[in-house]
């Protein structure tokens, strides 16, 4: 069975300057992040499908890419992939000293609590002692609802939450009226605020709830995909349901629904 230090062999070999592969020798740090960025959402397709055996290969793509980002910044001496190792192992021992030290958490909760205060002083330690912004580090680049989810949870740590989802139910009536009035008006800028504030509130109640946001929305995407496949099969073809008026829509639409909850999966 190959190793770790086969697959940085051939990471190796794939980027030597004489024998080596072009296309990976092409490559750079940033143009290998679209490729960084697929791999990991096929690795969370497979986790949802609870599918095993494409799990664990698309946890070596995945893999590969930390390999590739590692051997690249190596040939530019930055780093190798032992310092990433390193790294992960200090923090990871660091962060977790009721662990690998004397400290005590009495459940979950605790745990969350003096992890968020270790990456606290982490943040402000990078900053020259200075106190960061609580919101600072979480990532541009993350998915929309991922990063609005991650920025309520980095809120309620100091209590700027809603006590329960009554409140949050309550925002979203409030945000519904406040959309309704932009569309009344016309204010095309207006209405993309308001839409995104309705759903920030979403993700709110997702959150609170205990529900990953773009799980679920991936989830309610993949669900409208297979029920629209039954009414397109049903139809003939896609062109097929374009001639149809509303009513009809309709009815495809509840028998898709019913057939994929009689073959087992959920209808939404």
């Amino acid at each position: 069975m190959y190793t770790i230090d086969d697959l940085l062999e051939v990471m190796a070999r794939l980027r030597d300057p004489e024998s080596g592969c072009p296309w990976d020798l092409a490559q750079t740090l940033k143009s290998i992040v679209p490729h960084t960025l697929e791999e990991a959402y096929e690795v969370a397709e497979t986790i949802e499908r609870d599918d095993s055996a494409a799990l664990c290969d698309e946890l070596g793509d995945l893999l590969f890419q930390i390999v590739f980002y590692a051997r690249i910044a190596e040939e530019e001496g930055d780093f190798a992939f032992g310092d990433v190792v390193d790294a992960i192992c200090r923090k990871l021992i660091r962060r977790h000293p009721h662990v690998f030290a004397d400290e005590r958490v009495s459940d979950v909760a605790d745990q969350t609590r003096q992890w968020e205060a270790h990456k606290q002083k982490e943040r402000a330690a990078k900053q020259g002692g200075r106190p960061p912004g609580m919101l600072d580090d979480i990532s541009l680049a993350l998915p929309a609802l991922s990063r609005a989810q991650k920025i309520q949870r980095r809120a309620a740590h100091v209590g700027f939450d809603w006590p329960d989802t009554a409140g949050v139910k309550a925002k979203l009536a409030e945000e519904l009226a406040e959309l309704d009035e932009a569309v009344e008006a016309g204010r095309r800028e207006d209405i993309e605020a308001e839409v995104g504030d309705l759903l920030f509130t979403c993700v709110n109640l997702a959150r609170h709830l205990e529900v990953d946001a773009e799980a679920a929305l991936r989830g309610a995407t993949r669900r409208f995909a297979r029920r629209f496949a039954h009414m397109e099969a049903a139809a003939g073809s896609g062109e097929g349901l374009a001639g149809l008026d509303a009513e009809a829509l309709e009815r495809l639409w509840r028998a898709a629904k019913r057939g994929m909850t009689e073959e087992g999966r959920p209808a939404p």
